[in-house]
């Protein structure tokens, strides 16, 4: 999997990807499989272990929503619903708990650290309803988008409404190094969504600008939620960074993985239309790959697949090439990177479950 064939090119994938490495990490670490790097404790399971300190999420969260306006609240519960995965808060209550026990074995998590969690899940949730507003989507986790039924300006609304009471959550944790933190993810959101809008003409800077978008949207959130908690449970610097590190390589993976199954997974998997991505105009990993099999995919890129036929002819070639497959070792890639740096905190069944959460992330059919 090391090289694709290519018809008129000579960069190699390695080249490619090591463009890609580069990008985030200093050094590119020997590629091996993910699970050989779990520990031989006991498997955990990350959402088993998880359950308890999430128990009332959504609840909880829909007090901080407290609105006198019928339809806002009505809004504002329709993505609260209970039946999200809350990967992210999940998450950040594991690394809460494997930061503490690394720094005085204690096992509990703090309140302001379940506070993070819980900021960080309407972060989340107000991101995709300006998303769906963006894309104009018409269905989001199985079911009519907030912007389909309320319209767009209503939409835009509710989602400034989750993301101010979000902030007001994130003022009463009284912690400024906490805040700039936090509020750093969503100049990042925005910055990744202007990044979205806008595409590059050279090949290689077409890559590191998809990258960096991939960030922004995506892992910026967990990379930060991670560190904020690590920085609430433990005063060490070292600490702070490895948790900054597990959530930005398993938040770039995680999204690599989902513009796969934009390809590869049916719209009732998904819960929201396949090939969603090209219909947009978003050349992904899995475009740009196959784009080094069939150079005639630039042209489509660069008018974003505006043109009849397009979006049929581009996930074809995307299917017909490696691209998948590239962009899934990819993904496999940053897992690694996110197993590297998280098993250098003592051992925990937290930790393990940060680890198993990495092959999870590669394995999601949805």
């Amino acid at each position: 999997m090391c090289h694709f064939t290519q018809r008129s090119s000579t960069l190699s994938f390695p080249k490619i990807c090591n463009i890609f490495w580069r990008f985030h990490h200093t050094s590119i670490p020997h590629l091996c499989s993910c699970s050989k790097t779990v520990s031989d404790e006991k498997y955990q399971d990350p959402f088993q272990l998880g359950r308890k300190d999430l128990k009332n999420l959504y609840e909880d969260i829909k007090k901080e929503l407290l609105v006198s306006t019928a339809e806002l609240k009505e809004m504002c519960d329709y993505y609260f619903d209970g039946k999200g995965k809350a990967f992210r808060p999940m998450i950040v209550v594991l690394m809460a708990r494997a930061c503490n026990i690394h720094h005085n074995n204690s096992r509990e998590v703090q309140a302001s650290q379940r506070s993070v969690a819980i900021i960080a899940e309407m972060i989340h949730t107000a991101s995709l309803v300006h998303d769906d507003v963006i894309d104009d989507a018409n269905s989001r986790r199985g079911k009519m988008t907030v912007n389909q039924i309320w319209g767009e300006r209503k939409a835009v609304l509710a989602g400034d409404f989750i993301l101010s009471a979000a902030s007001v959550a994130l003022a009463r944790i009284g912690n400024t190094t906490i805040i700039s933190v936090l509020t750093q993810v969503i100049e990042d959101l925005v910055r990744g969504e202007f990044l979205q809008l806008g595409s590059k003409e050279n090949e290689n800077e077409r890559f590191a600008h998809y990258l960096e978008k991939t960030f922004k949207k995506t892992a910026s959130l967990i990379a930060n939620s991670c560190k904020a908690v690590s920085i609430l449970g433990c005063p060490d610097p070292k600490v702070h960074e490895i948790a900054y590190q597990y959530g930005k390589n398993v938040g770039i993976a995680f999204q690599l993985i989902d513009d796969v199954l934009d390809f590869t997974s049916c719209a009732d998997r998904l819960g929201k239309p396949a090939a969603a991505d090209l219909k947009l105009g978003l050349a992904t990993g899995p475009v740009l790959f196959a784009c080094r099999q069939f150079p005639e995919m630039n042209a489509m890129i660069m008018r974003r697949f505006s043109k009849p036929g397009d979006v049929e002819r581009a996930r074809r070639y995307v299917l017909q090439s490696d691209g998948v497959q590239q962009t899934t070792y990819l993904a496999q890639r940053y897992c690694h990177e996110a197993t590297r740096e998280i098993s250098k905190l003592r051992p925990s069944p937290e930790r393990e479950a940060l680890i198993q959460l990495t092959e999870m992330v590669l394995m999601r059919d949805k």
